[in-house]
């Protein structure tokens, strides 16, 4: 069995229940005179502010259908030539990785593209294409962890942290793309010690959320942790005296663990050009900002400054590794996390 027909009997497995929402029609009264239809599982107060100004500067209306990534792959697969669809936007390179595997993305050959977008942000053959960046890493109690004694992913394995460590569960796709780098970076049997030392040490059981994981720290139910940078910025942004901090972790090494969100054009896209454009678009300066300032992620782009208080966090190495990676090693992933009883 092919790497990308065992993700897909993975996918299969949690995709049949949700199949039907996704096949709902688009909400809209005239389908035939849109000008472009983005299918996105981002929500759409992330997404609504970037087609309100890509409209304004281009005159090309934007309708839109937000879902859960897997039904919305499943929706494309089985609409085929006759998708509304122009464009697929995703979180989690996993999750476009897959979609880029699945035949219902073009390959697209933008100069603008690759000149905005770092190669370790795209698709290699040019399926889909990062738009902004998130980072997950190590979240710590400020009144009972030093900095210092903070290092690696890997060191959070290490007995010292017995008892004191919360994890997110190993359902999340965030989680998923954490271990296939590190499979990457360490190997699978590397990983797998990393993985089962964490379950070794853990507080309590994983969290749902990674704002629940912030909260167990804050009340004193473990020490350290593993988040998405922004579910610690909307932490802070409600009690800026918050006594849980960020820490960058492999700095000497692999670098922090960075995700992305991005977008890839439909294979039967009826509107090609418009979904260029915006594709385009979604990596110039003004849209830029607007995604990196919405959800306290990071710009795709070097050169677009971060949010105020993105930026207040300092700055940090990023792993170098293709985001592709993850996607090619996340059934690996599933079954490392398996084995490893981490739940």
């Amino acid at each position: 069995m092919s790497k990308s027909s065992t993700h897909g009997s993975i996918m299969g497995r949690w995709l049949a229940p949700m199949l039907a929402t996704a096949l709902l029609p688009i909400a809209s009264s005239a389908l035939a005179d849109e000008e472009l239809v983005v299918y996105s599982s981002r929500k759409e107060q992330l997404i609504k502010p970037l087609f309100d100004a890509f409209e304004k500067a281009h005159g090309i209306h934007v309708s839109y259908q937000t879902g859960k990534e897997g039904p919305l792959i499943e929706r494309l697969k089985q609409e085929k030539t006759k998708t509304p669809a122009d464009l697929l936007m995703l979180v989690d390179a996993g999750n476009l990785w897959y979609a880029g595997t699945q035949g219902i993305l073009e390959q697209t050959h933008s100069p603008v593209l690759n000149n905005q977008i770092p190669a370790q942000y795209r698709d290699p053959d040019g399926r889909w294409f990062g738009l902004s960046v998130r980072a997950r890493t190590i979240v710590y109690s400020t009144d009972r962890v030093k900095p210092e004694a903070l290092s690696t992913y890997a060191d959070l394995a290490d007995p010292k942290w017995k008892g004191r460590l919360c994890l997110r569960t190993s359902k999340k796709i965030y989680n998923k793309s954490l271990v296939a780098s590190m499979i990457h970076h360490h190997g699978e049997s590397g990983a797998e010690k990393i993985v089962r030392g964490w379950v070794d040490n853990l507080a309590v059981k994983p969290f749902a959320k990674d704002s629940h994981l912030i909260k167990a720290i804050e009340a004193g139910a473990c020490d350290v942790g593993i988040v998405n940078t922004y579910y610690f910025g909307r932490a802070e942004s409600s009690n800026p005296d918050i006594p849980v901090a960020l820490f960058w972790p492999d700095q000497s090494g692999n670098g922090v663990h960075v995700n992305i969100s991005g977008a890839g054009i439909t294979q039967h896209a009826p509107h090609k050009e418009n979904a260029f454009k915006l594709l385009n678009w979604l990596a110039g300066a003004e849209s830029q900002k607007i995604l990196g300032s919405m959800n306290k992620e990071y710009p795709v782009r070097g050169d677009i400054p971060w949010d105020p208080q993105v930026a207040s966090w300092g700055r940090f190495v990023a792993d170098p590794m293709n985001l592709a990676e993850t996607g090619k090693r996340q059934a690996a992933a599933v079954k490392l996390m398996q084995r490893a009883r981490y739940k």
